[in-house]
């Protein structure tokens, strides 16, 4: 199972909310490159970065900060916020990020959808974000009458190379990830699931590492804040 840090941008900063928050907003870092070179040497294997904007408004805001990440390490990157066209996809690979995150637009727009799977085969992953075993879309502001369960099963069939899944409630809480709803989601699947949302130690990740098949899980707030050591869940998971 790998471990993944977070990077979560707004205004080019790198920055935490709190259950996705817009107006709960925790600044770490005005030097995004910064921090995923020093996630990098301590291990990582792959870093998460969400464009917290572009989640908000459609509209992608941080891609400079992005290509200064990319040009600062040599590991792969998934971004995801505010990927709704084919424009954004376009300029995302361009700049050598190795994989998308597709969240909103996978619900409402299941042509373009479509499209970036078939020309972008093992590069599109779906973010599901759940409140409640609801799925949230526009960065969480509209929580639809879909469950998580469902839409999983409807969207394997379009060829995503693989799923991100958040629990809203436990995202910034650090609380612990919800072990129950994650697994529901491994065992319902075949292609790679990440968790995401409440990792807050060590015995967490021990936990995560219980659930059969999960790929991967994303930390954020506990490595900023100091709760959890990046190093030491990377050995434990890869271990």
């Amino acid at each position: 199972m790998l471990v993944i840090p977070a990077i979560d941008m707004k205004d080019g900063q790198c920055v935490r909310l709190l259950q996705g928050r817009k107006d709960a907003v925790t600044a770490y870092s005005n030097d995004p490159a910064k921090t995923a070179k020093r996630w990098e040497s301590y291990g990582a294997k792959l870093i998460h970065i969400v464009d917290l904007d572009g989640a908000f408004t459609g509209k992608q805001r941080n891609l400079d900060a992005i290509i200064k990440i990319r040009q600062s390490v040599k590991i792969p990157l998934q971004v995801g916020g505010g990927i709704r066209n084919i424009g954004n996809v376009m300029n995302l690979f361009s700049a050598g990020i190795d994989r998308i995150i597709i969240g909103t637009a996978a619900i409402e727009d299941p042509e373009f959808l479509t499209y970036a799977c078939r020309n972008y085969p093992g590069k599109v992953l779906i973010g599901i974000d759940a409140k409640d075993g609801m799925v949230a879309i526009k960065g969480w502001e509209e929580v639809t009458s879909l469950s998580a369960k469902d839409l999983v099963r409807r969207l394997e069939i379009f060829g995503v190379s693989g799923i991100i899944y958040t629990d809203i409630s436990r995202d910034g809480m650090l609380s612990g990830p919800n072990i129950e709803a994650t697994r529901d989601i491994v065992e319902g699947v075949k292609i790679p699931v990440i968790a995401s949302g409440g990792v807050s130690c060590i015995d967490d990740i021990k936990n995560l590492m219980k659930i059969q098949n999960l790929w991967g899980v994303i930390t954020g707030k506990a490595i900023y804040s100091g709760a959890m050591d990046l190093k030491e869940a990377i050995q434990i998971a890869e271990g």
